[in-house]
């Protein structure tokens, strides 16, 4: 067993740790709500279409707390590494790797494409039949074991999304990662690997907002905040925040928002409110960003009769279902969902990287807060007080 120590610019020497056990920090949590704990594990090397980096940067996202909480009992596996939003550099890579080698800048994600079976061959989803996002998913696909071990080597450490960026090194498959230019803005490109590419995505690919439209997105989180974004760089017209917390609305204005609502100061059902702000006639796309059922409702029956469409972004707790009637569709109204904003990730994150990068996409502005990894346990904090949008967390 090697021990290879972190560095601040992810440089390593492949020479020494290639086919070798790496000793290293990882932020395990033991049981739901549990703090984590920063120690030291080994992550085994890369099997087949397998690779294996070097964590430079991550971020915390909501999905992050939700499997930290244990909301859903059913996908709750423990000890487990979280994480699903970071930038690396390859370590190693398996047999069979051929796009990657050595070196190269990534961002990992947690909807893959293997771009061989019949969904990523089609144009009809970003979908994979093998590597799509997984949240019951807790080993690796080739072997059906986990590649981190406790420090002694005596137990697994589970995975999390394909991807679990909450450690030093991680072993990925080559499906859930995209290489990236070396020259990138490392640290907002750890924003590609969830929340941004979701809601700009939504916006771009799954609504495909028109320019002199308008939309209401409830909940103003980083998700919430990229669909204005996306919306905003397609020329929407009026842009209408909801939000329980006002501050929201000030960092919102940057990214596109023209309006706030605050639900707890409304007085009225929110969807009365927007209709009253277009007129009576509703906003021609929603976007539900909280996975609150009660918002759902209020996003989908404030667009606008005909032709209103709702994207559905929020992860929403079982086993509550949608508060729909059948009938009210037949009002023209649509309801669909988003996964990873419809982008397929090897094929079309590179692209929108550089988009990002010229500046079709404002990215300054997510990242509210930086950390030492070893702050994880803070860091946490700021998001479930609602006091952060991204946090970066550096080894």
């Amino acid at each position: 067993m090697d021990s290879l120590e972190g560095s601040s610019n992810g440089s390593s020497n492949p020479i020494e740790t290639r086919g070798k056990v790496i000793t290293c920090k990882a932020a395990v949590v033991w049981g739901p709500k549990q703090p984590f704990v920063i120690e030291e594990i080994q992550v085994h090397p890369p099997q087949k279409l397998e690779v294996r980096i070097k964590i430079l940067y991550t971020c915390i996202c909501h999905t992050d707390l939700s499997a930290w909480k244990g909301e859903n009992e059913t996908q709750a596996i423990y000890p487990r590494i979280l994480g699903h939003e970071a930038v690396g550099i390859v370590e190693s890579v398996g047999e069979g790797v051929n796009d990657m080698q050595e070196g190269d800048k990534v961002v990992p994600i947690f909807n893959g494409e293997c771009q061989e079976c019949i969904y990523c061959k089609s144009d009809k989803t970003n979908l994979c039949e093998k590597f799509r996002v997984n949240p019951f998913k807790s080993v690796m696909h080739s072997d059906g074991k986990t590649r981190f071990t406790t420090r002694d080597g005596s137990q697994p450490i589970y995975h999390f999304l394909n991807t679990s960026t909450f450690s030093e090194y991680s072993v990925l498959d080559s499906a859930c990662l995209v290489k990236i230019g070396s020259d990138a803005p490392l640290k907002m490109m750890t924003l590609l690997s969830c929340g941004v590419s979701t809601g700009v995505g939504a916006a771009w690919n799954t609504a495909d907002v028109q320019k002199g439209s308008s939309l209401a997105v409830f909940g103003l989180g980083s998700v919430g905040l990229a669909v204005a974004e996306g919306a905003r760089s397609r020329g929407a017209s009026r842009i209408i925040g909801v939000d329980i917390n006002p501050s929201k609305f000030l960092k919102g204005v940057s990214m596109g928002v023209t309006d706030f609502i605050n639900p707890m100061d409304s007085g009225k059902p929110v969807h009365e409110k927007i209709r009253e702000m277009t007129g009576g006639k509703g906003v021609d796309y929603s976007f539900e960003c909280t996975g609150n059922i009660d918002a759902l409702r209020e996003a989908f029956v404030s667009t606008h009769d005909g032709w209103g469409l709702t994207v559905v972004l929020g992860i929403h707790p079982t086993p509550k279902m949608m508060p729909l009637h059948p009938m009210e569709l037949f009002d023209g109204r649509k309801i669909v969902a988003s996964v990873f904003g419809d982008f397929k990730g090897k094929s079309q994150l590179p692209k929108f990287a550089d988009d990002c990068i010229n500046g079709v996409v404002k990215l300054d502005g997510f990242i509210t807060h930086e950390f030492p990894f070893a702050e994880i346990n803070e860091a946490f904090s700021l998001l479930m007080k609602g006091e952060s949008l991204r946090c970066l967390l550096q080894f």
